[in-house]
């Protein structure tokens, strides 16, 4: 049976190591403060507001959130960025995507001030992601991060091993291949058009899914002693959350696994954290 990765175990190490810095900040005068630009009141939107509320207020965090119409124009969400840009209290904004079709959702990622672009959305952030740079001075998707540092959290060392990876969206799958080839790993990337899934995952070391897929991920896909992350949130008939991988199956042949709900997208908020955090420190300087 796989041991469980739990989204809280690293939740909690993560703000171990992050409470001395903002005492620090704070000391300073400085409250580091996240601007959530989001248009609509999707409910995956709440919840990952909810989430990053209750993470940023137990570690004693600024967080404000500007709610736009479904309708708003260009012009009007660009005065919202550029507030937010301009403002020198904010030092991370998280703009929730996908935008509405009437925004232009390259535009503005191009005007989000890279040094508060905490999620990667503009293409510095994402440059020094292929680069290797983020972590000196970028920033890298919140939920490609946490997916390694959940793992690294829990003993594994990716240099060397074989990793495959589900999904290759610009939001998690592409940016987490290059981070996973900073560390040395051997990185397979399938999506929906890879020919055979399973001959693509059988001889992993690690399998990271991030397709939104329930189900996606079965036992005869997974070779014995490997270790299985999943990413995917996906909502079954009678409500409930679920992940890409057949849990109860796959959890008897793996080493590791994350369950979904409480693995991933609990290290995620705190993930974003520690941008903010970061972004508050370089700020000042």
């Amino acid at each position: 049976m796989a041991q469980l990765m739990l989204g809280k175990d690293t939740a909690a190490a993560v703000k171990a190591d992050l409470d001395c810095e903002i005492e620090e900040l704070k000391a300073r005068g400085i409250t580091p403060r996240l601007d959530i630009i989001k248009v609509g009141d999707k409910p995956e939107d709440k919840a990952y507001e909810n989430g990053a509320r209750k993470r940023f207020e137990k570690l004693g965090l600024d967080l404000e959130v500007t709610e736009l119409p479904e309708d708003v124009t260009e012009d009007e969400f660009e005065k919202k960025l550029a507030d937010a840009n301009d403002d020198p209290l904010v030092h991370g904004i998280l703009v929730f995507r996908p935008l509405p079709e009437q925004l232009d959702a390259d535009r503005i990622a191009r005007l989000t001030v890279p040094e508060k672009d905490v999620d990667c959305f503009d293409p510095v952030n994402i440059a020094k992601v292929l680069t290797g740079e983020s972590s000196e001075s970028g920033f890298a998707p919140c939920t490609a991060e946490a997916a390694i540092e959940i793992g690294e959290r829990n003993g594994i060392d990716f240099d060397g091993m074989k990793v495959t990876i589900i999904g290759r969206s610009m939001v998690v799958g592409r940016p987490l291949a290059m981070m996973l080839l900073q560390k040395n790993a051997t990185v397979t990337v399938c999506h929906s058009h890879t020919a055979d899934l399973k001959e693509s995952c059988k001889d992993a070391d690690v399998i990271i899914s991030a397709a939104g897929c329930a189900g996606l991920v079965t036992a005869d896909m997974v070779k014995d002693g490997a270790c299985v992350i999943d990413i995917g949130i996906n909502v079954t008939e009678d409500g409930k959350l679920t992940g890409d991988v057949d849990f109860d199956a796959v959890s008897e042949k793996a080493a590791l696994i994350t369950p979904v709900p409480g693995g991933v997208g609990g290290v995620t908020t705190s993930i974003l954290a520690r941008h903010v955090v970061t972004a508050a420190q370089r700020l000042a300087k």
